[in-house]
């Protein structure tokens, strides 16, 4: 890779620091010692790896430790309806003493919180038992913040109490408000039963009952000691940035499977309802299918490693069960089911290799009159180099590209909306199809040194119109791609007002000895570690600021607090020297084109209403929200009124002419995997009706670049 060649010696310094971190794990991992000790050990070590490695790490001080308190109580109860302010206060001895613990001290912190934590639960239970059996009085005057950081936490018993009947009651009135309006809009239709009021009441009283009691039992199975410590050293990495993780073993094993797109598993979609977790859809040709013993519908019970003990996965929420059936390839994984006739049956499968082809690159050709669109919509930056047959985006990439030229487009569009980025190699190889050789990003580690990331190889594999979409999700080697299509001049960046703001690197570094033949899984979990910022070729960072695009279009989450700059631990934006590059030579004055667009949007009165209104609702996160049924249905008729206005604005009178590229036909038409086709015909239909990707198209039409196109490599 061009990275490790052009930065051997800090590459190989790198391994070596993080492999005196694999040794010193790998000898305590042979004397089977006692979580405490473990515990101790890890908190120790990832904060030395955190004050040493880190791109730009904060003292482990005083004050670093009081931040690290206040967050962890705020990570353990979000919406603090469990702690009192006493329990605060008790707890205050430990404020200033956990950089003492995260520099080796005995730990004393987390245990003192669980014995709290637990004794609140426990009370919370009893209280929810107590309160959500009797109706609740929808005429006062009450409100209730559903935003905990606008409140502190409660001062007695009897405000918690008091939190508790307020929050019920909100859930309740939400979901009794919302079937009597469907009551209202249903009655008359055949067939339709017509439920009263009290009838209402109570089935929506029950309905938030289930819900609640499944979060009180995921609590109770899944977020015991084990998990809550984890909680903890993610509090201490996010203190240093927003994107310093700690991935315990299975939850790093999920983070590769994400990036890779491939998974060990039954080949099986799951999903829950009251019942549980079941099967929603056999995958036809994987391990559930083949055993001829399951089927859609099948409640899961239990979940055990080969001979060991199940787990009962009863209170689990799909995610949990998720990871429990996925593993190593080859191992085998045993469910106990229940069957929709109630009979109990015990299954053993064999894991076996799951391509996630969903969450891969895709296309489809827009027609307008004449004239035909490409569309690449990319989900992720993904990268698979545990497998020599991997999936890579750049080259599935390239490959719709292929396709899409067979199919005569005027222009492509790359959809990198909610991208939330990936492998940096991957976009320096995606930018590369674009443009001739060149620089693609620069990257500075915390020493000051930098280095240039360059596409080496000649040529481009397309060179005709090309419009970049982004929104405020876009992240991370989205922002990358997206700059270097910018700073080259090579096509036209749309969306919101900036990309998220992400201009930082991350590396794994695990603990422990591996526990599978690729090493993705480790004993002791692995530090998503921030150790380098990259910048644009033109010199800026990313970092909080992200990419403002040449025409800014009409968003829904423009407003709301989603950003990197948003986060109160992210690092700042600087600046560093540009690179040498030249700019596409090819293209149209894109300057005069987005100015005579921005232009039209700015003084168009439809946009400014939905910018209007889209503000507004973004400010009533923050505001108390009313107990009072005549007032909620007021404010809810008036949220709803809102949100029309601007579905109507960016509704498309007529949706576009979508379809498959001929290539992919089978995917989309005559997939074994009916459920999936079924994915990929109502993926045709969403597209369809994308104003933003329709502007798109428009733009794509203005773009006149004609030249002959120069394949890579």
């Amino acid at each position: 890779m061009t990275y490790v060649k052009q930065n051997k010696w800090t590459f190989l310094a790198t391994i070596l620091v993080f492999g005196g971190l694999f040794f010193a794990f790998n000898i305590v991992s042979e004397q089977q010692e006692p979580s405490s000790v473990r515990h101790r050990k890890l908190v120790s070590t990832i904060g030395q790896l955190l004050e040493t490695e880190h791109y730009s790490p904060r003292k482990i001080d005083d004050a670093f430790s009081k931040e690290v308190f206040d967050g962890y109580f705020k990570a353990l109860d979000p919406e603090k309806s469990f702690f009192l302010q006493s329990d605060i206060d008790s707890l205050k001895i430990y404020e200033r003493r956990i950089d003492d613990e995260i520099h080796g001290s005995p730990l004393s912190f987390t245990d003192a919180v669980d014995l709290v934590y637990d004794r609140r639960i426990k009370e919370a239970k009893a209280l929810f038992n107590k309160l959500i059996d009797q109706p609740f009085d929808f005429n006062t005057n009450d409100s209730v913040y559903l935003d905990a950081d606008a409140i502190p936490f409660s001062k007695n018993a009897f405000e918690r109490d008091e939190r508790w009947r307020k929050l019920l009651a909100y859930r309740v009135l939400d979901r009794y408000v919302s079937a009597i309006e469907e009551r209202e809009k249903n009655k008359g239709k055949e067939k339709y039963i017509v439920k009263s009021d009290s009838l209402i009441e109570v089935e929506s009283r029950n309905a938030i009952k289930k819900i609640q009691i499944r979060k009180f039992e995921a609590l109770e199975r899944t977020f015991g000691k084990e998990k809550r410590f984890e909680t903890f050293l993610n509090t201490i990495t996010g203190l240093m940035d927003p994107h310093t993780d700690y991935f315990a073993p299975v939850e790093k094993r999920s983070f590769t499977e994400q990036m890779s797109g491939v998974f060990y598993g039954i080949g099986a979609l799951l999903g829950q309802d009251d019942n549980g977790v079941k099967l929603v859809n056999i995958t036809p040709g994987g391990p559930a299918w083949k055993s001829g013993q399951l089927v859609a519908n099948d409640v899961i019970i239990k979940i055990a490693q080969g001979a060991e003990e199940p787990v009962d996965i009863e209170g689990y929420e799909t995610t949990e069960a998720v990871k429990l059936i996925r593993g190593t390839e080859g191992t085998e994984v045993r469910l106990t089911v229940r069957k929709p006739d109630g009979t109990i049956k015990v299954v053993a499968l064999r894991r076996e290799k799951v391509v996630l082809d969903e969450g891969y690159a895709r296309s489809a050709v827009i027609t307008k009159g004449n004239e035909k669109y490409g569309y690449i919509y990319l989900p992720d930056f993904y990268a698979d180099f545990e497998r020599e047959d991997g999936h890579r985006c750049s080259e599935d990439v390239a490959k719709e590209i292929v396709k899409l030229k067979a199919e005569n487009v005027k222009g492509i569009t790359i959809d990198i909306r909610y991208n939330g980025g990936g492998s940096l190699y991957e976009v320096v190889q995606m930018v590369g199809l674009f443009i001739d050789k060149g620089p693609v990003v620069q990257i500075r580690d915390k020493g000051g040194r930098s280095q240039v990331l360059y596409d080496e190889t000649p040529g481009t594999l397309y060179d005709g119109p090309l419009v970049v979409m982004v929104n405020e999700f876009s992240a991370s080697a989205s922002e990358i791609f997206a700059a270097a299509i910018q700073d080259y001049k090579r096509g036209i960046i749309v969306g919101s007002s900036s990309s998220y703001g992400k201009g930082t690197v991350q590396r794994n570094v695990s603990f422990g000895k591996p526990l599978d033949s690729l090493g993705i899984q480790t004993e002791y979990g692995a530090v998503k570690l921030t150790i380098q910022k990259f910048y644009r070729i033109n010199g800026s960072s990313t970092q909080r600021r992200g990419v403002a695009p040449d025409i800014v279009l009409p968003d829904e989450y423009e407003f709301f607090k989603y950003r990197e700059k948003d986060n109160p631990s992210a690092l700042a934006w600087d600046e560093m020297e540009k690179a040498k590059y030249q700019v596409w030579t090819k293209s149209p004055n894109i300057y005069n084109i987005a100015s005579a667009e921005n232009k039209k949007l700015n003084t168009d009165t439809a946009v400014s209403k939905f910018k209007k209104n889209a503000q507004w609702i973004a400010g009533q996160v923050d505001r108390p929200s009313y107990l009072n049924i005549e007032k909620f249905k007021a404010f809810k008729k008036q949220i709803q009124d809102i949100v029309q206005q601007n579905e109507n604005i960016l509704k498309l009178k007529e949706p576009m002419q979508v379809s498959p590229l001929k290539a992919d036909y089978d995917k989309f038409y005559n997939n074994p995997d009916k459920p999936k086709q079924e994915r990929y015909q109502a993926w045709l239909k969403q597209v369809a009706k994308d104003i933003q990707l329709s502007q798109s198209n428009t733009l794509l039409g203005k773009l006149t670049i004609g030249s002959v196109v120069v394949k890579k490599g």
